[in-house]
């Protein structure tokens, strides 16, 4: 092995590249998903939490509404407030020493991160809802639409443009944060980092390449979203349209060449 740090490094890609390719590919499987399925969670439970109860409500569905809240708001309460980490221990060893069921690895995997992107993407959802202006929901009621089709075609379209920044963040960090996995054995870029250096006692050169390659996935994902947040926000000038019969009885036409033709 070289003794100079660019030699180990070299000699490392060459012999072990194939172990951070893995770790690498593996790594964005669990954080693409997980973020997904995540933001569907997030977008249920924000969508639940802004239900609005009205006095005419029926008591039964208040009391409905009031113990699903409850039950949400622990939900994020409890998984924004605990490590990834220590939910991982809990779910997947617990889940078999209390319950007697034995997730796959990648099942828990997929599990953890998705329940504690949906918890905090919960509260993105319901702020990215309520930013939006009251008077949007008074003029979709007002011309007949149900609570449901007030979200779907009026609301959420925009506050998903309100969120899609921090919906990238949390696609930034599952990509971070999938290295806590290892501690139930899944072969993650961190473990297979880590199973690099132990073997060849590398440890600064081999984690000088994790974090190289930590740095491209994020950032590339970080320029893509943005690209996306762009063409979301779509043009940035638009020419008014005169093309239509219609405009004509409008008054779109010019009084100062009107006028100069009645003084002739």
């Amino acid at each position: 092995m070289p003794q100079d740090f660019f030699g180990r490094i070299v000699y490392l890609i060459q012999t072990r590249g194939g172990s951070y390719v893995m770790g690498a590919v593996n790594t964005m499987i669990i954080a693409l998903v997980s973020t997904f399925i995540g933001c569907v969670i997030g977008f249920a439970v924000g969508i639940v939490q802004t239900i609005p109860i009205e006095k005419k409500d029926h008591v039964v569905k208040k009391a409905v509404l009031h113990a699903v809240r409850f039950i949400l708001g622990a939900y994020v309460e409890i998984f924004r407030g605990t490590p990834m980490m220590a939910q991982a221990m809990f779910i997947y060893f617990g889940s078999s020493a209390v319950f007697g069921i034995n997730m796959s690895m990648w099942f828990a995997a997929f599990f953890i991160v998705s329940i504690n992107t949906g918890a905090y993407m919960a509260e993105t959802v319901r702020g990215g809802i309520l930013s939006i202006d009251p008077g949007q929901t008074e003029g979709a009621k007002a011309i007949g639409m149900t609570h449901v089709q007030t979200m779907l075609y009026v609301i959420l379209p925009q506050a998903l443009r309100n969120i899609m920044p921090q919906i990238g963040n949390n696609l930034i960090i599952n990509i971070k944060d999938t290295c806590v996995l290892s501690v139930i054995g899944i072969v993650e870029l961190f473990y297979a980092t880590k199973s690099v250096a132990g073997a060849l006692y590398t440890y600064f050169e081999s984690f000088a390449i994790a974090m190289v390659i930590y740095f491209i996935l994020t950032f590339t994902c970080s320029r893509l979203l943005r690209l996306w947040e762009k063409k979301m926000d779509g043009n940035d000038n638009y020419d008014l349209a005169t093309t239509d019969t219609l405009t004509h009885t409008s008054g779109l036409y010019s009084y100062k060449e009107k006028k100069k033709e009645e003084d002739e």
